[in-house]
């Protein structure tokens, strides 16, 4: 009998790489973890630090000035590497692709795939239609089809998540162009919604983000006014959930309800992130924002009321259509009284497609830089000072990972406190059985020194408390993981970004 000779295996195929760039608001850095686990339920692996990846996806932002510049810019750079490598593949989702669907492949004919908001779970055949046709594949819907929290998701972090509970938004800002990209709101059922908390509880997660385009609105679609409250108290119940955060929320459906339940909830965060957008009654009104400075305020101490030690931040637009000097006075009396710990503050520009793009007395850009000069320098000043009242105070941090610049040359570490306030401590553990925390683990610090928008923790560690958090940490650090993620292009963060700076001017 005659041998049969060994089939040589045939040589696999090295799978493709990815990388995913994300610009905006937290609803975008939501999205991009749910590109990044589409992509490698597809096959796809994260591209490694320093490497030209196979497939570069362009999560976009269209609510800013800058957002088409720099996308066309970064999309410019790409060109000669997609000259030098063929089967480069460059796809663009998000709100820019929404509202240019049009004219990307146009301006840029390079790109191969470009999707918009209501459709992001098609990318993966979307790629594979574009390199079997060889032509660029343009896909938009008009709603959704599916609720996108249903998509496979590969969360940036192992302890603390975002959680979407409604997608769109029906408020009819005159400055926002939101509305016309993400669609009306739609919302998940109250049993979805806890479903996935409690699952993500169970793999490590002790802090969770619900996040909405206005979020306090949820239940408008199944007639539920207090829905957002109930919500809350439910998400109170959960074992093992020790954090609770929202945003944004919108003041006109700011209720006392939702008040309530954030103070007789434990684990909800004496921590709210208020939109103002303008002190003046005259703008709110031109800018359809169906609030005014007296009910702002009102909210504001109704909140501090219940919760005495909370952290209040918002959002300003400054030089809108029509503001008047007297009109910015107003905002920034608006700012003394509320006293915000942080403010993100934003230059009017005109996006296309927006009511306020037409409106008469548009503010000339040097009146509107020195206004933004002066209320930064306000903000700054406020902030500084509700930092300073911190000092001497103990508080419990969730250990964070990468949240601090500088902390390689300070060998601090950093933390995130109940009010959501950023904490550089010093690791003395001498107090304490312990002689190193993980990301996600608890401790507690006496804050010795403030700065405007930190504080400083450089005593002895007081307390440390391993979690399952920081377990769950351990575990993703110790498998061998692809080495880039998602590339946010926004500040490096370990827990989802609070607020990054250019977050919802459209709440």
């Amino acid at each position: 009998m005659t041998a049969q000779p060994e089939t040589a295996p045939l040589p696999t195929a090295e799978p493709r790489t990815y990388e995913v760039k994300t610009y905006g608001c937290q609803m975008n850095v939501h999205d991009s973890e749910r590109l990044t686990g589409l992509l490698e339920d597809a096959g796809y692996v994260a591209a490694p630090e320093g490497e030209q990846a196979d497939v570069v996806v362009f999560n976009t932002c269209a609510v800013r000035e800058n957002a088409d510049n720099k996308l066309y810019g970064n999309l410019g750079h790409l060109a000669p590497v997609k000259a030098r490598k063929p089967d480069l593949q460059i796809a663009v989702g998000g709100c820019m692709a929404q509202k240019d669907r049009d004219t990307i492949v146009k301006k840029a004919p390079w790109v191969d795939v470009v999707f918009g908001t209501h459709n992001i779970g098609s990318l993966p055949a979307l790629l594979d239609r574009a390199r079997s046709q060889e032509a660029a594949q343009v896909e938009i819907l008009e709603s959704l089809e599916v609720f996108p929290s249903t998509l496979p998701t590969k969360r940036d972090s192992a302890y603390a998540a975002w959680v979407s509970i409604s997608v769109g938004c029906n408020n009819t800002c005159t400055f926002c162009i939101v509305p016309s990209l993400r669609g009306k709101e739609q919302d998940r059922r109250p049993g979805d919604i806890l479903a996935e908390i409690e699952a993500l509880v169970a793999e490590g997660v002790t802090e969770v983000t619900l996040l909405g385009q206005n979020v306090n609105a949820y239940g408008v679609e199944f007639g539920d006014r207090q829905a957002f409250s109930k919500l809350l108290r439910a998400c109170g119940e959960i074992e093992g959930l020790e954090r609770v955060r929202f945003t944004s929320p919108h003041p006109a459906e700011f209720t006392d309800d939702v008040i309530e339940a954030m103070a007789e909830t434990p684990n909800v965060m004496p921590q709210l992130h208020m939109p103002l957008q303008s002190g003046s009654d005259v703008v709110l009104k031109a800018m359809r924002r169906s609030y005014r400075q007296k009910k702002f305020l009102g909210i504001l101490d109704k909140v501090r009321e219940a919760m005495p030690e909370a952290a209040i931040s918002t959002d300003i637009i400054v030089g809108f259509p029509g503001e008047t000097e007297e009109d910015f006075l107003q905002t920034m009396e608006v700012v003394r009284r509320a006293r915000f710990a942080q403010a993100y503050t934003f230059q009017y520009s005109i996006r296309p497609g927006t009511p306020a793009a037409t409106m008469p007395d548009q503010i000339a850009p040097e009146v509107v830089k020195d206004r933004y000069q002066r209320l930064a320098a306000l903000v700054e000043e406020v902030s500084w000072e509700e930092n300073k009242a911190r000092v001497g105070k103990t508080v419990e941090l969730m250990v964070s990972e990468g949240e601090g610049r500088k902390d390689g040359a300070t060998a601090r570490l950093s933390g995130r406190g109940p009010d959501n306030r950023l904490v550089h401590f010093a690791p003395d553990f001498s107090a304490v059985d312990a002689d190193s925390v993980r990301p996600g683990d608890m401790v507690e610090v006496v804050i010795t020194k403030a700065a405007p928008h930190h504080l400083i923790a450089d005593g002895q560690v007081l307390s440390v408390r391993r979690t399952r958090a920081g377990d769950a940490w351990e575990r993703r650090t110790a498998e061998p993981a692809p080495s880039k993620g998602v590339g946010l292009g926004m500040p490096s963060i370990g827990v989802p970004a609070p607020l990054p700076p250019v977050t919802n001017a459209c709440g």
